[in-house]
Order: structure tokens, then sequence, then C-alpha cells
């Protein structure tokens, strides 16, 4: 006599558990969408990157550092975007341009 389980009662067990399985993948499927949204979304709200941006000194009474491109690679992480108006009296003042991204090139600036 024969004390396994039948075929079909092992092939329904199987089946379950490919099922249990599919369920978790696409609830992580999901998941991954709804976080790729959310990521997308935040990107698509992000304000765009200022034209200029003005590098501040170590502390807030110090002066200004130096003006840099909107984006350039040197900006520290104490800055602060800046119109064109504030960017070009900056240079006139003395505030030294960026020697890698010149921003006094950009502007047309002509220190006279």
């Amino acid at each position: 006599m024969n004390d396994s389980p039948p075929r079909l009662d092992m092939l329904r067990f199987l089946e379950r558990v490919q099922v249990a399985d599919l369920e978790r993948t696409r609830r992580w499927i999901a998941d991954e969408e709804r976080r790729q949204a959310e990521r997308q979304r935040g990107i698509d709200v992000r304000p765009p990157a200022p034209d200029w941006v003005l590098e501040r000194g170590l502390n807030r009474d110090s002066p200004p550092v130096s003006v840099h491109v909107g984006g350039c690679h040197m900006a520290g992480k104490r800055i602060k975007g800046i119109d064109r108006d504030t960017a070009l009296r900056a240079l006139a003042e003395g505030v030294q341009a960026c020697g890698h991204c010149r921003p006094d090139s950009e502007l047309g600036f002509v220190d006279g």
C-alpha cells in the first residue's frame, strides 16, 4: 500500500504556493511603481535651478565668497540663487567670479 499523498493533492499544494508567490511579486511590482511615480512627481515639482548663485562665507556675517553660474559643480553648499542684476552688482563690488564657470564672461561683465 502506498502512503504518499495523491498526485492531485500535491499539484494543488504547488498551485497554492505559486499563487502566493505571484501575489507577493505583484505587490512588490505595485510598490515599486508607486515609488517611481512619487520620485517622478518630486522631479516634476522641483523648482528650476537659478541662473546665478552667490556663495556665502562661513557665517552669515561674512561677505560673499564668489558668484557662480547656476548649476556650477564648484559652488559650495552655502549658496543662494540670485538674479542677473544682483550677480552683476556683486561682481562690481569685488566678489570673486568662479574660475570654472566664469559668470563674469557669461554676464558680459568687464572689470573697469
